[in-house]
Order: C-alpha cells, then structure tokens, then sequence
C-alpha cells in the first residue's frame, strides 16, 4: 500500500512539473512551424515537385523493356486442295532498349524549368514560416501587455486597500463621514474588479496563443516573461533601407523570382518541340516453335508437304533463332496545326504573369514595410506622449495624497487622480508593446528574424 501512494505521489509530482512548464517564444515558433497543417500541406507540394526533379533528370537514362509471349492454336489450316492438322506452339521473348539522341536540349532545359519549381515551393513553405513567426510574436506580446496591465491594476487595487484601511480608522473615530468609508469600499471593490478582468484578459491572450499552437490543453498553457527595457529609444532605418534588405531576403520574393525563371525556362522548353528527335534502340530476341500434331517442324523444300523430322528442342531453337537489331529514327515536326507556335505564345503570356506577380509582390513588401514603417514612428511618438501624461498624473496623484492626509482634500480627489494614473500607466504599457512589435515587424523584413 505505501509502494503504491508512493507511486501515486511520483507521478502527481510529474503531472504538475509539466503543468507548470513555460514556453518560450522560440519553442511556440518552433512547434507552430512544425504542426502548422499549412507548412505541413507546402511541404508535400515541395516533395512533389522534388520528385518531379529526380524524373526529369532520370529522362537521360535508357529505356528498357522485355516481352515474351506464348501462343497456342488448334485446327485444321488449308493446304492446295486439302486441309491438313495443324496444332501448334509457339514462344517469343525479346529484350529492347531505346533512348534520346539529340532534341535540342529538351532534357536539360526540363530539368532547370523543374529545379525553378523546387525552388520556388521550399520559399513557399519559407514564407510561411514567416508568418506564423509575427503572429505568435504579436500574440506573446499581447501575454505581456496584458500582464503589464494586470500589475498596474494590482497596484491601484493596493492603493485603494490602503485608503479604505485609512478611510476605515477615520470614520470610526469620527474625523470623518460615513459617506468617506463608502467611497472607499466602493473603490476597492472596483479595484477587485479591475484585477480580475485584467487576469481574465491575461487568460484570453494566453488561449489565444495555445489556438494558434494548436494545443489541446491549453488550460496549463503559459510562456516565460520577457524583459522589456523601462525605456525606448526611436528607430533609426529608413524605408529604403529595409526595403532594399527586404528585396533580397524575403521568401515571397525569392519565389516570384523563381517562378519567373521557371516560366522561361517552361518556353524554352516548348521551343525545342520545333526540332527534330532522333532516337536509337537496339534490341534481341528469339522464338521457339513445336508443331503439337505429328512432332513434325518443317516441310518438304521440294514438295511442298509437311515432313516428319526430328524435333529440335526449346534450347537449341533459341540458339539457332537468335537474333539482333539496332535502328536509329528520326520524328522531324512539318505541320501539327501550328500548336507549337501557340504554345509558345502561350508560355510567353505565362513569362508576362510571373514577371506581373513579382511586381505586385514588390508593391505589397513595400507598402507593408511603410505600414511597418509609420506604425513605428506614430507608436514611439504617442509612447513619448503617454510617458509625459504617466509623470503628470503621479504628480497629480503624489499631490492629491498628501493633500488628502493633510485634511485638504476629499477621497473622491484621491480617488479620481488614482484612476487617471492607472489609465496613464496603462497607455504607456499599450503604446510600449505596439512600439515593440512594430520594430520586430522592421526588424523581420530587414532580415534579422523574431525575437524578443
């Protein structure tokens, strides 16, 4: 029995150790990325194009293909004025091979159309990658903020336990009104109020992150605090400074890219249809044949009747039968309606759309890196805004203490300076996280990845 509690307690330990097990924001990226259904489906369309690759390039290897097949018939067949029994056997196999001697290229130029492909799907997957990395970046953040809040309203609920306890002595000796003490009950129990609607929206931000995760217990879900500088400071990186980095490292880009190439190399494939194929095969074989009615395998040369002759058997008739060829043909285009020409045409329109798509690709990056750009700006100047109404409203608050503990002010005075402090307190903390992640948006084009 104690063997048994003991075991019991050993694995309670161990449930609650993983319960309490915080992410950091590198292992939500990290499991985002590799459970992600998008990456997942990406991936295979990668593998499918990778196969396609190994195809193309196994184009330059010989063809090679065996037959044999057996044949038995029955019945009479005529012969001059007369019919004759003529059951027989019959065995042929052959072993063939043939492959591409000259067709412009097409093999290689398939290969490199492929290869673009390829390419073009691992920058796909790159991409979004990408993308779940800001999201998860930008909901952790949202974690932060909201326990930042969290504490500035644990604090304002400390402030106002600390007036009522005041409030409380006060009116019980009768140096104040009733009415004070009621103010001061009200105001913790708002207080309260606010504290648990800060941890419910701690909870939200947290069951948001487990969503994007995918996680099934999302209830023992939580990630390790990050330190966040007490100070900003503005960032320097002009638009055309990200945006130059950004044309050279973004995934989206790289796979328009290489989709254009792989739409010219797709032209320049249909192109070679315009040339002629030349071929080589080379083959052997051999046959046997057993005449079932008389044992008989021939006929009379002078005559003309069939003769009984010693039967040869299935091993000497495939030596003596052997055979040997080789050939070498040529498939020269004259006139197929001119579909060539139209495929071409066709192809150069596909050229002008990947080349279009990489444009508008550009003017997306671009504008979202202005986006990130003004967002950054704005955000540091209402953080330097909110920072300036924070020192204000303590001092109001400091003033408005010490005013009430000197009798010269109400509680309601008290009250009203606290409020607008917290609210201060809680746009510095707004305007810092939305700083915060409007860098890391810069900081992600400019190629230097998430991390907080």
């Amino acid at each position: 029995m104690l063997k048994k509690v003991f075991c019991i307690s050993l694995l309670s330990i161990g449930v609650l150790g993983f319960s309490q097990k915080k992410w950091t924001i590198q292992e939500c990226v990290d499991y985002a990325i590799k459970n992600n259904l998008q990456v997942q489906a990406q991936a295979l369309n990668k593998d499918v194009q990778t196969k396609n690759l190994e195809m193309a390039k196994r184009d330059y290897l010989p063809s090679v293909s065996g037959s044999i097949s057996n044949t038995a018939s029955f019945g009479n067949t005529q012969f001059v004025n007369t019919s004759i029994r003529n059951d027989n056997f019959s065995n042929n196999s052959s072993v063939g091979a043939n492959i591409l001697v000259y067709n412009n290229g097409r093999l290689e130029k398939a290969i490199r159309k492929t290869g673009f492909d390829v390419e073009a799907s691992l920058q796909d997957i790159e991409t979004i990658k990408n993308n779940i990395a800001l999201q998860i970046a930008q909901q952790y953040l949202s974690v932060m903020l909201n326990r930042e809040i969290k504490k500035i309203s644990q604090s304002a609920m400390e402030n106002a336990q600390q007036l009522y306890d005041r409030a409380k002595i006060t009116t019980e000796v009768g140096t104040t009104a009733q009415t004070v003490l009621a103010e001061a009950t009200a105001s913790v129990a708002r207080e309260k109020q606010n504290v648990q609607t800060a941890q419910i929206n701690v909870d939200r931000a947290l069951f948001a992150m487990a969503q994007i995760l995918q996680l099934q217990d999302y209830k023992s879900f939580d990630v390790v605090d990050i330190p966040v500088p007490d100070e900003l400071v503005p960032q320097k990186e002009t638009v055309d400074e990200v945006l130059n980095i950004a044309y050279e490292s973004q995934p989206v880009i790289k796979a328009a890219e290489s989709r254009i190439k792989s739409a010219e190399a797709q032209t320049e494939v249909v192109k070679t249809n315009f040339y002629p194929t030349i071929t080589a095969t080379a083959g052997i074989g051999s046959f046997y044949n057993n005449l079932l009615n008389t044992n008989i395998t021939g006929y009379d040369a002078s005559s003309g009747f069939p003769v009984a002759v010693q039967e040869r058997s299935f091993i000497q008739q495939y030596k003596s039968n052997f055979g040997q060829q080789v050939g070498i043909s040529a498939n020269i285009p004259i006139f197929n309606k001119g579909i060539t020409r139209l495929q071409v045409e066709q192809t150069k329109i596909n050229e002008s759309i990947a080349k279009n798509n990489l444009e508008q690709q550009k003017f997306q990056l671009k504008q979202d890196i202005q986006q990130a750009q003004f967002n950054a700006d704005s955000n540091y100047e209402i953080y330097v805004s909110a920072m300036e109404a924070e020192r204000s409203t303590k001092l109001a608050l400091d003033f408005a203490t010490k005013s009430y503990e000197a009798g010269r002010s109400t509680i309601y005075d008290v009250t009203m300076a606290r409020n607008n402090f917290a609210n201060a307190q809680g746009s510095v903390a707004q305007a810092k996280y939305n700083y915060l992640f409007s860098i890391k948006v810069l900081d992600f084009y400019a190629g230097r990845g998430i991390s907080l």
